[in-house]
């Protein structure tokens, strides 16, 4: 479980083709604080790290995960959220972020407004039911707050903190996003479902 406040920026050093999928390698500042076996939340998609060193990790990624989310897309240099779970004694300053991404959004446009910015995301229409304005999202791993959305896309802001601190200061339009809809949402949505046709979820 995570919050989507973004710990750290990654920078891709290598994805290799495996027989499992990809191993993913990345250069982080977190490396030192991170074992093997531990999960670590990479563009908002749980990942476990295979091993680590003094400046970098290795991560797995399965083929379903690179179906599912952007990550198969990952190039050498590209940079990543990083966010380590969440503990039971910690605040949550973000919302419930799974690391389970729901499906992959494109970023259609990116424009100033003083300091902030504003993106505009196309997202799947299977998604469209769990997005609602003011709700929360995850985009690429980040917890923010939808601030318009119609059937197929949906605006958030950004703050100028977040933009330093995500790698949505390099993002450009055409660019695939990691989306994760608020797992509260997804729970109402589904028993309302079972209700309207007379069965128990």
């Amino acid at each position: 479980m995570f919050t989507g406040l973004i710990e750290g920026i990654g920078e891709v050093a290598e994805v290799k083709p495996t027989p499992a999928g990809f191993r993913l390698r990345l250069h982080t500042d977190l490396a030192p604080a991170l074992a093997p076996g531990e999960s670590l939340a990479v563009n908002g998609v749980c990942l476990t790290v295979v091993a680590a060193d003094a400046d970098g990790i290795h991560a797995d990624i399965s083929p379903e995960t690179a179906r599912v989310s952007a990550l198969g897309a990952l190039k050498r240099g590209a940079l990543v959220n990083l966010e380590r779970p969440l503990r039971a004694d910690a605040r949550i300053g973000g919302h419930f972020v799974q690391g389970h991404v729901d499906g992959t959004g494109t970023i259609e446009e990116i424009r100033q407004e003083g300091d902030s910015w504003w993106v505009t995301v196309r997202f799947p229409p299977a998604l469209a039911p769990y997005i609602v304005r003011k709700g929360s999202i995850a985009v690429n791993g980040i917890s923010l707050t939808v601030a318009g959305v119609d059937d197929k896309r949906l605006d958030v802001q950004i703050v100028p903190f977040t933009w330093e601190h995500t790698n949505l200061r390099a993002a450009k339009p055409n660019d695939p996003v990691n989306l994760e809809c608020d797992v509260l949402g997804k729970y109402v949505v589904r028993a309302i479902e079972f209700a309207a046709a007379g069965r128990k979820p």
